[in-house]
């Protein structure tokens, strides 16, 4: 069945590992209500030989979302994808874009750029499998392939596979020497690539990223490309967000919760896991959910003794979710 229309991705957070899990984003949906959620990459092995629920149990407010999927056999990229429809997702988006050693020694990621018929099968299989949209998140180029044919080339076989949507991280991947966070500030950011893409498809949808920091720098690609998909800028400073529903999905939705409001929202939440996993060592710690919250205050005075209540670890062993309000008392709203 294909999910509900939840309408264009003017704005998405980026799948980050060890980052945008479940209670991230559930934090995150405080802030903004309709800006596009993506889950951490998931690996196609994870899913078919591991615990799948583990992977991809997610929560009934973090629609729309989507699961990124990292895999290279189109067999069990449709097999993947049907599990990520069966619980419930609104996407099931491609990562060809990370360039870590562990990614490559699976033969996916960012290599997979060197392989576009590859990718356009893992497309298409997955497209016949489900419903629901089936995204690519990419590079620029791999290595010291600096030319624009080469991306032009790679998403016009991708798309002849059927997909309509490309998430274009505007730097090269290098392979080899570089650390996936260096891969990440190296390499220089050609926005311009992404524009060209965009007026050399203009039916297809094309969501820039890479480096985008304020709401001025993302109306500005709004003027070019479909998109715009914030990475750690959205994590460290995430109440950036907070406009995003009334400047980008105007639908009468239009206020703008307090941070005070987002902690509020939170504490249910964070009782209800509490709840259900339980508070002992082999269950759920409280820092699971709050180390998503430290950049909450970010530039306000008090911040710092904010994060410093958040992060204090005889206080997190309590489990008791009131630590937020003790820190919401160093701050003055």
């Amino acid at each position: 069945m294909k999910s509900k229309n939840y309408g264009k991705r003017r704005i998405s957070v980026a799948p980050m590992m060890d980052w945008t899990d479940k209670h991230c984003r559930v934090f995150h949906r405080q802030i903004t209500r309709h800006t596009w959620l993506y889950t951490e990459m998931v690996t196609t092995g994870a899913l078919l030989h591991g615990d799948v629920p583990r992977h991809l149990d997610f929560n009934d407010e973090e629609h729309p979302i989507a699961l990124q999927l990292g895999g290279s056999d189109p067999a069990d990229l449709a097999k993947s994808a049907k599990l990520g429809e069966q619980w419930g997702y609104d996407e099931i988006n491609l990562n060809c874009g990370c360039p870590s050693e562990r990614v490559q020694k699976g033969a996916f990621g960012a290599c997979l750029m060197a392989e576009a018929d590859l990718v356009a099968d893992g497309v298409k299989a997955m497209r016949d499998a489900v419903a629901i949209d089936v995204t690519v998140k990419h590079r620029i180029g791999i290595n010291d392939i600096e030319s624009y044919d080469f991306v032009r080339d790679f998403v016009g076989t991708v798309s002849e596979a059927g997909c309509q949507t490309f998430i274009v991280h505007a730097r090269n991947a290098i392979l080899k020497g570089l650390s996936p966070k260096e891969n990440r500030e190296i390499p220089p950011l050609k926005y311009d690539f992404a524009y060209q893409l965009k007026r050399d498809f203009p039916n297809l949808e094309i969501i820039i990223n890479g480096a985008i920091k304020t709401t001025a720098e993302i109306d500005l690609h709004l003027l070019h490309v479909d998109g715009v998909m914030l990475g750690r800028e959205a994590y460290h400073n995430p109440y950036l967000m907070a406009d995003f529903d009334a400047r980008y999905y105007a639908d009468g939705e239009t206020a703008v919760k307090s941070r005070a409001e987002v902690v509020e929202m939170m504490m249910p939440y964070i009782r209800r896991q509490l709840a259900l996993y339980g508070r002992d060592g082999n269950g759920l710690r409280l820092n699971s959910i709050t180390r998503h919250m430290l950049g909450l205050m970010a530039g306000l005075p008090g911040a710092r003794g904010f994060r410093q209540v958040l992060s204090d670890s005889k206080k997190l062993a309590t489990g008791d979710p009131a630590l937020l309000l003790e820190a919401m008392q160093r701050m003055s709203l």
